[in-house]
Order: structure tokens, then sequence, then C-alpha cells
């Protein structure tokens, strides 16, 4: 009998079936017990973190910029059809780095905002190709120790500025609120969404991983939203009908190639009545057709595919003028049953089609209707920036216990916690804090409590977890689906902030969270900051392990001071690798 319990206990911790039961059994050591105890005096941590406490070694040089599921370095493995090497590729458990990122030879602390926003500090981001290759176009350029961004680019020669009134004066919602959310794809530096950001608009701003240019890189060493990400076989990360603008400008998709299979996700991820715009090839073909190595006959029939696809898919041209052109998607919902046709392309998806799956879910051929159902969805019915940040979204009834008492319970929840955290940790709503993300958000409460502080913050939902993320986009926040047992889509060094609430509890059957802290390690920025609320078993072992990665942390109470719960604020330290000079 002895021994059948024990085996049976052991089946059942391997299955983590009994451990959130009884983990008050395990013995944690104290943070402040943690934080003198030498490397080599290894400390037992209880699973799930099953780690000792000892210091990780420091990855080589090259691994300076590493991002593991865009690895360059491993880009020959995948095939190049549809660019799918620029996909994520995430290595395998055998091949995870258990090392801390070293920072370029020279890296200083990031210049603040908003002067960032015009220069950064050269040996941060030490990439001189977009200045050599594109310096008449005015992305960038370097002066002494420093990259200078005059928000210049391909289609906007006179700068960003004048480029985005030309813009509004075509979408005047631009200018009164009723646009709130953009997405930018093959955003080059972010020009256009950090212009974006003074004028009440929240881009996020997409471009695949480089291998020589680290526009993503630049766009948050500069403080402005972006993420790694390309459009290919996979969809992009994010939910229906979500942006209220999406723009290309020159990017160079292919856009009535495969079908439009590419044009079928953007119409995917605008919301009713939104924008997409456009500038570069084939609009102003007439003018322009010299300068793009083709003949006008080209263009123009180029053009006339696009403009029947996106006729196709309930797009309607909304105005033109100059390189510009904009096209705004249908509100009403009887322009899709053209679709329902034998023989019609692209078809409408059937209703199996789950229309928010975006965590690796291969692209469709095919057109996703927005639901009839929802009658608020569209852009005119979405209350205008600032008062839908706290009005209750009417997509949180498809949420298993959503609703708009248990909304407004949580908007005023975060209320009352960031007051406290502001306390614990002064440095919010200073210069010192400008890129956050929160790593596992509900309804992106965090993020509208802290929106009067100048900073911006990520909303990551997990991919395991109760879809909120349509919430998050309705209240005009943003934000992306991601698996926290894989790398993030962003560089080293990219935050300044990391926040999250029970995420160790809710995801360690799942994955070793030794790795999400490596990983935690690898996005932030030297002297950056983690707000990790845990149950107070979680805030001890982290603690330990954070001590390894050259983190100082102490433990706090909560704003209520219970006793199961706790805060735990830790900043990493500035280092150099001992291979650099």
């Amino acid at each position: 009998m002895a021994i059948m319990f024990v085996v049976l206990c052991g089946f059942s911790f391997y299955l983590g079936g009994i451990f959130c039961s009884e983990k008050a059994r395990f013995v944690t050591n104290d943070v402040t017990k943690a934080a003198v105890q030498s490397p080599k005096e290894s400390t037992a941590i209880a699973n799930p973190l099953q780690i000792k406490s000892s210091a990780f070694p420091e990855c080589g040089v090259n691994y300076q910029d590493y991002t593991p599921c865009t690895d360059p370095q491993r880009w020959k493995k995948y095939g190049l059809h549809r660019l799918t090497f620029l996909e994520r590729h995430c290595p395998p458990i055998f091949e995870r780095k258990e090392c801390l990122i070293p920072p370029p030879d020279g890296y200083k602390l990031p210049i603040r905002w908003p002067k960032s926003r015009n220069e950064c500090w050269y040996r941060n981001v030490p990439y001189d190709w977009i200045n050599k290759q594109k310096s008449n176009q005015n992305w960038l350029r370097k002066e002494g120790e420093k990259f200078l961004f005059p928000g210049g680019g391909t289609m906007f020669p006179r700068g960003v500025g004048a480029y985005v009134d030309l813009m509004q004066d075509l979408i005047p919602g631009m200018k009164d609120g009723t646009i709130r959310t953009a997405i930018d794809t093959g955003c080059g530096v972010a020009s256009w969404g950090g212009d974006l950001l003074d004028r009440g608009i929240l881009t996020v701003s997409l471009a695949p991983r480089d291998n020589h240019e680290a526009q993503v890189q630049f766009a948050l060493e500069r403080g402005i939203p972006a993420i790694l990400g390309v459009i290919s076989t996979q969809r992009l990360p994010f939910p229906s009908n979500s942006f209220d603008m999406a723009h290309c400008s020159r990017c160079l998709i292919p856009w009535t190639e495969f079908g439009g299979i590419y044009l079928l996700e953007i119409h995917r991820i605008v919301r009713p009545g939104g924008f997409w715009v456009l500038s570069g090839p084939p609009v102003n073909y007439e003018n322009r057709w010299r300068g793009w190595n083709t003949t006008v006959e080209e263009q123009k029939s180029d053009y006339e595919k696009l403009q029947d696809l996106l006729t196709s898919m309930c797009f309607k041209l909304y105005s033109k003028k100059d390189d510009i052109a904009v096209w705004q998607k249908s509100s009403d919902n009887s322009c899709y049953n053209q679709l329902a046709a034998p023989d019609t392309y692209p078809p409408k998806c059937d209703d199996g089609t789950e229309p928010d799956s975006a965590w690796y879910t291969p692209l469709r051929p095919c057109v996703v209707v927005p639901n009839p159902k929802l009658k608020n969805l569209g852009l005119k019915s979405v209350p205008k920036w600032p008062e839908r940040l706290h009005v209750t979204p009417e997509r949180i009834s498809d949420i298993h216990g959503g609703s708009a008492s248990t909304f407004k319970h949580d908007d005023s929840k975060w209320k009352v916690r960031v007051k406290h955290y502001k306390k614990l940790l002064p440095a919010i709503g200073t210069d010192k804090i400008r890129n956050v993300m929160d790593m596992n958000t509900v309804y992106g409460g965090f993020a509208a409590a802290v929106i009067d502080d100048p900073l911006w913050v990520l909303n990551v939902v997990s991919s395991y977890a109760a879809n909120t993320l349509p919430v998050v986009y309705d209240r005009g926040l943003i934000g992306t689906y991601h698996d926290w047992c894989e790398a993030f889509s962003t560089y080293p060094r990219t935050y300044d902030l990391l926040h999250l609430d029970g995420l160790f509890t809710t995801e360690s059957h799942r994955c070793d969270m030794k790795y999400v802290l490596l990983e935690m390690d690898r996005i932030l920025r030297p002297n950056g900051y983690a707000i990790i609320r845990e149950s107070s078993y979680f805030v001890d072992a982290v603690a330990t392990v954070a001590k390894g990665m050259r983190w100082g942390c102490r433990k706090e109470e909560t704003e209520y001071g219970v006793e199961k719960e706790k805060v735990l604020i830790c900043q990493k330290k500035l280092w150099y690798s001992k291979q650099n000079s």
C-alpha cells in the first residue's frame, strides 16, 4: 500500500493535478535571505521552477540582438515561398539558451521620451545599412554618437508630418477621436506611428526581423510601439475587427498575388467602417511609374486588379489624392450577400472559421464576415476617443462570465492597484518608463489606469486564456496574442517595464517558468523594472531565480495587505559583457 501510495502521488504530481491544492506544504525562502546568499549556496525550489539559486552565464556577444523565434541563423531551414522563413519558428527545448543576453559594446541607457522620438544612441542600435542605402530618403542619419530621425521615408520626402496632414485631409475621422487604433505594415523605422502619437492615434508598427536593418529595434529604441511580424502563411496575432485603420507605405507586399490572401487578412483585422490606406505602387501610377522599374501599362493593370479585389471584399474607394489612396470597409453586412453566389472569389468563410483565432492559424482565402449580431462593432458605433476607454464594449458578452458589471469592477480594481504601484515604484509616470508590457492582461485595466502617463502599453493575452483581446481593442488600446512558453516577437532590450498578474500560477503547468524569466530578462532594458504580482510561493521562488539574472528585487504587500498574494518589484542591472572592450 505504501508503494502504491508513493507511485500514485508521483504520477499525480507529474500531471500537475495536486500542485495547486497542496503548494502550501512547500517551504519557501524569504526574499531578504535569498538576496544575501552567495550564488553558490543552492536553494532548492519546488516545482514548477525546479532551479537552484545560481548565476546564469553570459551569452556570447554575437547574441546581443538574439530573437529566438525569428533567428536569421535558422532561416535556411525554412522555405522561401511567400517568405515563410520570416515567420515564427521557435527553437526546440534542447536548443533554448540558458544565458543572459549582453548589450552591445558601448551601450548607453536610452535617451528619454519625448527626445528619443528624434534621436537615439548609435551604439544601442549599431546598424548603418539604412543610413547608407537610403540616405536620400531621410529615414535616419548618423551624427557623432547618435542616429537622428528627420521623419523622412520613401513616400514622404517632405517629412512624415506633411504626409499625415494630407492623410488627415482625406480622412476627417483622424482629427476628432473617431480613429484611435492603427496598424502599419512594413513600418520602416516607424516614423508614421510616431507622428500619430501626438494626434491621439495609437499604432502597432509591424515589420519582419531583418538581417541588416533592425527596423523594429529602431522603433522601440525611439519609444514607439512596434513588434516583429510578417503577413505570410499565418494570420497576424490580432483579433478580427480590431483596428480602425491599416496603412501601407510602399511596403512592397504583393497585395493582389496568391488570390489576394494578404489583403483578406487586412480585411479581417480592420473593423467595419475602418480604413485601409495605401501609398506607393500602384497608386498614382500615371505620374510615378518611371521610378518603379516597370511600364505604365503594367501599373495600370495592377491598380485595376487591386481595385477589383477590394470591391469584391466590400471595400469602397473613399478618397484619393496625389500618392495616397484610401478605401473604407463596408459597415453594412448586406454587401457580403454577393459572396454566396457560386464561383465567387473570394468566397465567404464558412461558419466553422473562428474569426479571432490568430495564434499559428493559417491564412485562408476567404472573407471573414463580421458577426451581424454585433450592432456596435462598426467605427461609427464605437464611442470616440477618449470616451471609449471606459465604456463597456459590446464584445464582452462573447467572453464567459463577461458583463458590464465585471468590466466596471475590473476598471475600478486597476485604478486602486496602479495607485498602489506608483507608491512602490515612483518611476511610473516619469520619463524613466516609456515602453510597457502587460504580460497577461484581461480587459486592459492596467493600461487604462496609466493612460495619462507618458508611456504606452502593449497588452498581451495568452493564447490559452479567454479571448479578451477584442475588448482591449474596442477600448482604444493595443495588444497581441502570445504563448509565454515561447519567446516574444521583439528584439532584446526593448521594454522599460514588464507587469504580470498571476502569470506563473496560471501557466506553470504548461512550461518551465525559468525560461519565462529568462525571456523577461532578454526583452527588458538595463535598469528596467518588473512588477510581479503573484502568490507568496511564486514571489519567493521568482526572487531566487531573479538573483541569478542580476536583478535586484524586493517583496512588498499588495494594496490590501493579504498574506496569500504579494508584489515583487525588481530592477534589471546594467552590466557589460566581459568580451567587450
